[in-house]
């Protein structure tokens, strides 16, 4: 029988637990708090399960669930697992879960956005809307099989290998939180992978001797006078396209011919000190008429106060025909400290 009335759930403060009958109770805490419990047996073993605080969960919602937990054992079930099962995710929600959880340590907005669409594009279409738990190894096949044996001269390789680590990540955030046991993206389906042709593409570097012509060309352009500008400056430091963007006029020593480019922009997460040419001096000087209150030397004239987008430069690159050529170079660069050698990935 009964033991416990809406009431008396209302009036109980004394410490501990208080019994309704049929495994269920009313706990105490010393702060004042209350909440159910559910005493039940499972194979022969004692457990307790919480059915949520009260008044949020009524005397009479305590029962109904504890009856719910009743007849679920009498089928043969677990409680506690299936509601632990009730709170795994799906690959889709896990890998979101995932992706927010890494953005701080990214400092790379591309890669930062690319990471997920890439799996929203390539694993989403079968594992998306699959609790974690119940995914196979056979389901990860099913996404990687099709693009793993892509020809070397197309991009697709490459990219299996990148859906393949982030399946892998995703569900390692699975596994720490309790969700599966085993990563079925892991080493166990390297043999029914078969072994990734290697191939390396080689950009045709654009002897230095070439590259005022290349940049003329780039001037007599449509591009934006903000990318012209960009572009140049980037040439001129041999910087890499995100450090040139998100330069700040704050960065900038005009007086020494020094911009210094803080860790946190970095590839490296170190300081960097780039001794500034006449050529780099005249850029900056033509950038300033761009000035728009952000701070940016070469602010978007789409997005005012933005930094340019990460496809600008790339854009009109391939708009003049140069891509091939600009964003690997050998050129030397005239600065404070005397000419140098230097190799340039533009558009990494």
């Amino acid at each position: 029988m009964p033991q416990l009335t809406a009431a008396k759930v209302r009036s109980i403060s004394t410490l501990g637990r208080h019994g309704d009958g049929a495994g269920l109770y009313l706990n105490v805490t010393a702060s004042g708090s209350k909440s159910w419990v559910q005493r039940i047996v499972i194979d022969g073993r004692r457990r307790d399960i919480g059915l949520g605080g009260y008044p949020a969960v009524s005397l009479a919602e305590a029962r109904s669930l504890a009856v719910g937990n009743q007849t679920a054992i009498a089928k043969g079930l677990d409680p506690v697992i299936e509601k632990r099962r009730s709170a795994i995710p799906t690959f889709g929600e896990a890998a979101r879960q995932t992706h927010q959880a890494n953005l701080p340590r990214w400092r790379n907005q591309r890669h930062a956005s690319s990471w997920l669409q890439t799996l929203e594009r390539c694993a989403f279409p079968i594992l998306g809307n699959m609790p974690v738990d119940r995914i196979s190894r056979a389901d990860v096949l099913e996404v990687l099989t099709p693009i793993w044996g892509g020809r070397p001269e197309t991009a697709i390789p490459e990219t299996a290998r990148r859906v393949r680590q982030r399946i892998r990540t995703v569900m390692r955030w699975a596994m720490a939180h309790g969700f599966i046991e085993s990563n079925p993206a892991g080493e166990a389906i390297d043999g029914a992978l078969p072994p990734m042709p290697k191939f390396k593409a080689h950009l045709r570097a654009l002897p230095y001797e070439e590259v005022a012509q290349a940049l003329e060309v780039v001037d007599a352009s449509q591009a934006s006078l903000s990318a012209k500008f960009c572009l140049r400056f980037a040439v001129l430091t041999a910087a890499r396209s995100g450090e040139a963007k998100g330069a700040l006029w704050d960065e900038l020593d005009l007086e020494r011919a020094l911009w210094t480019v803080p860790a946190g922009r970095m590839k490296g997460s170190l300081e960097h000190r780039v001794p500034l040419s006449d050529a780099a001096l005249a850029v900056l000087r033509d950038a300033g008429k761009l000035r728009d209150g952000s701070g940016l030397i070469f602010p978007s004239p789409m997005r005012p106060g933005q930094p340019l987008s990460d496809m600008t430069l790339t854009k009109v690159l391939r708009a003049t025909g140069l891509a091939g050529g600009l964003r690997s170079m050998d050129f030397g660069v005239r600065s404070g400290i005397g000419p140098q050698n230097v190799r340039h990935r533009l558009t990494r």
